[in-house]
């Protein structure tokens, strides 16, 4: 809610999807978790794109614990066990087909697509994805795909393919120290960063920064058994990773790194303080001002010579 009253990027429709996604995935709510949901959600339902409360509102419309006060602003009706589903009326021919829609070229999607994060909404989304469960990270990944945020650029084929060799090198030695360092360098991420995505015990920051990487599916499941071993001993964490690698999108990947690049221009920001025009004239040192000396008459400062040998020769 505090993203979504900020200038830059709306965050309200990812908002208003994850809160649903989450709440549908519960069979039965307690009357706080209740109260909470209608309380997030009336207040985004009328403020988000016509695409993102007719998603909502097909999740909703099936579920059968949604609150009687979403399903009025959405305009549904409470379902009845009893009640009989009436039949629906025939559907009347169309006299012509519609033409069909076109198809939007690679240059205008990347043109949908330019809402760069501000550095403040990029730190927020990044302590959210790092504060959350597995679960709701996969579900945070999966909503950035239909976001108009601005994804990172690709990392160039050439570096991308010396970085997973190397990657690859260091799991299989298990050098975590060298692992986090090739990958904070090839993704141009500060040490912190890399060091957080690597050492994450969820491993889901590690399979987004690999992803965005454009490592191979069958290299990352190696890197899984061999880099750690809280990872490679249970097989429970190698399938649930694998699968989330491999039904992540490129996409989602880059926006995420896009956000963890975001993070750390806050928090440089915050860490210094804008400079005035005058401050370097007021912290300079007073200085005695120099005099230059006199100037002395031509021969004034002559030193007469006195000769080894007396004045009569």
């Amino acid at each position: 809610m505090t993203l979504s009253r900020r200038e830059g990027v709306d965050i309200r429709p990812t908002l208003l999807r994850v809160l649903t996604d989450l709440y549908v995935q519960a069979n039965a709510h307690s009357g706080d978790e209740e109260r909470q949901f209608v309380e997030l959600t009336s207040r985004l339902i009328d403020q988000v794109d016509d695409a993102t409360r007719a998603a909502v509102r097909a999740r909703l419309a099936i579920y059968p614990g949604t609150p009687r006060e979403v399903l009025q602003r959405l305009g549904l009706r409470p379902t009845d066990p009893a009640q009989r589903v009436p039949v629906a009326h025939e559907i009347p021919a169309s006299p012509s087909a519609p033409a069909p829609a076109r198809a939007l070229s690679e240059a205008e999607l990347r043109m949908a697509s330019n809402l760069s994060m501000q550095p403040a909404d990029a730190a927020e989304i990044s302590d959210m994805f790092f504060r959350a469960s597995g679960s709701e990270r996969a579900l945070i990944l999966q909503n950035l795909l239909d976001t108009p945020l601005k994804a990172s650029a690709r990392i160039p084929a050439a570096r991308t393919k010396r970085a997973i060799e190397t990657l690859e090198m260091a799991a299989f030695a298990a050098d975590v120290e060298n692992f986090t360092l090739e990958l904070g360098e090839t993704l141009i991420l500060p040490a912190r960063v890399a060091a957080q995505v690597v050492n994450d015990p969820g491993g889901e920051p590690l399979a987004c920064g690999l992803k965005a990487l454009g490592m191979p599916s069958a290299v990352f499941q190696r890197v899984l058994l061999f880099l750690k071993p809280e990872f490679g001993t249970s097989v429970n964490t190698v399938y649930r990773l694998s699968r989330l690698f491999d039904r992540l999108s490129e996409r989602s990947a880059l926006i995420m790194l896009a956000a963890w690049r975001g993070s750390t221009l806050a928090v440089t920001r915050a860490k210094y303080r804008p400079t005035l025009y005058d401050d370097e004239r007021h912290r300079a040192r007073s200085a005695p001002g120099q005099t230059r000396p006199a100037t002395q008459a031509p021969g004034a400062g002559v030193m007469p010579r006195t000769g080894s040998q007396g004045s009569g020769s």
